[in-house]
């Protein structure tokens, strides 16, 4: 079973308010608030070089905000780092384990570094959760990128953390192994591990119980899957058309029209007054082009959001 915190003096494993980081005269995560509940697994998204990593590496010690409070897992930010840092299981985006030792020598080193007791058995314990003990004595530089997804997440586990930190772990994955890392994932919370996710693809961000989007240091929404949808009250149509390519550009200078993106030989085309987007498909699209409209999805949600969000490094 996974240890978890006690929640009577904390309600919420991460609990922190106007977090911010400063490189130079650039303020890479500005002012962020956010609480994430036991047992919960958090998705935060956003595209690259939005402070993603910075703020993970905030929460489990590894950095020092320059600014705001909070705690994670009930221990202060700023004051307990070393704390936290015993308690937090961290997969950073880099396989970075001794390509030339076996699984089981890496785990037996994380054991040591971790000063675990009777280290043999959480080392085994560990292989036959993650579905090693078969392959405990290859090499780690010669597994896939699925293999050492699941070496990283079996030495993020030895210690029995109360909080996963796992950073963009699936990129590059393939669909199997990154399917089979979400079943893992969520038997892990089911136990009371509470995980915090970064993610690209908008079809793991619909498995997590709730979400935050973060664009240039800005926290731009966050809750569950509907209730963002909810919040960004983004008006979607969706266009057959055969060359989608121009009319998209033809769309796109339309000021009711923020967004106009192919899927496939359809287009999604977005808006926030119906009204307006229906007049412009009446003036801009030509007989035998069927519009209707359709739900907004996360994706259409986030390009929304990206395009709203002003660039910190201009």
């Amino acid at each position: 079973m996974i240890s978890s915190v006690d929640t009577a003096a904390s309600p919420f494993i991460i609990d922190v308010r106007d977090i911010t980081k400063i490189y130079g005269k650039k303020t890479v995560v500005n002012k962020i608030a956010m609480q994430v509940k036991p047992g919960e697994i958090y998705g935060f998204l956003g595209p690259n070089g939005s402070g993603k990593t910075t703020f993970l590496r905030m929460l489990c010690g590894l950095l020092t905000p320059d600014g705001g409070s909070g705690t994670c897992l009930g221990y202060d930010l700023l004051r307990e780092a070393g704390e936290i840092k015993r308690r937090v299981g961290y997969m950073t985006q880099r396989f970075s384990y001794y390509e030339d030792l076996s699984i089981r020598e890496n785990l037996n080193f994380i054991a040591r570094v971790y000063n675990i007791g009777n280290r043999r058995q959480a080392v085994d314990e560990s292989l036959e959760r993650l579905g090693l003990t078969g392959r405990q004595d290859q090499l780690a530089g010669q597994l896939s990128g699925g293999w050492k997804q699941r070496l990283a997440l079996a030495a993020c586990m030895l210690h029995k953390p109360e909080l996963l930190l796992l950073d963009e772990p699936t990129a590059g994955v393939d669909p199997k192994a990154r399917r089979d890392f979400w079943e893992e994932i969520h038997r892990l919370a089911a136990e009371g591990l509470t995980v915090m996710i970064t993610t690209h693809y908008m079809d793991e961000a619909e498995r997590c119980h709730r979400l935050a989007y973060i664009a240039y240091g800005h926290l731009m929404t966050e809750g569950t899957v509907a209730e963002v949808i909810e919040k960004a009250a983004l008006v979607t149509y969706q266009i057959q058309a055969g060359h989608h390519s121009r009319l998209a550009a033809r769309l796109r200078e339309s000021p009711a029209i923020t967004q106009a993106v192919a899927f496939g030989t359809k287009l999604h085309v977005s808006g926030y007054d119906r009204a307006e987007m229906e007049t412009a498909f009446r003036r801009i699209l030509e007989p035998g082009q069927e519009w209707k409209p359709i739900a907004s999805g996360l994706e259409d949600i986030f390009i929304s959001l990206m395009q709203q969000a002003e660039d910190n490094f201009k």
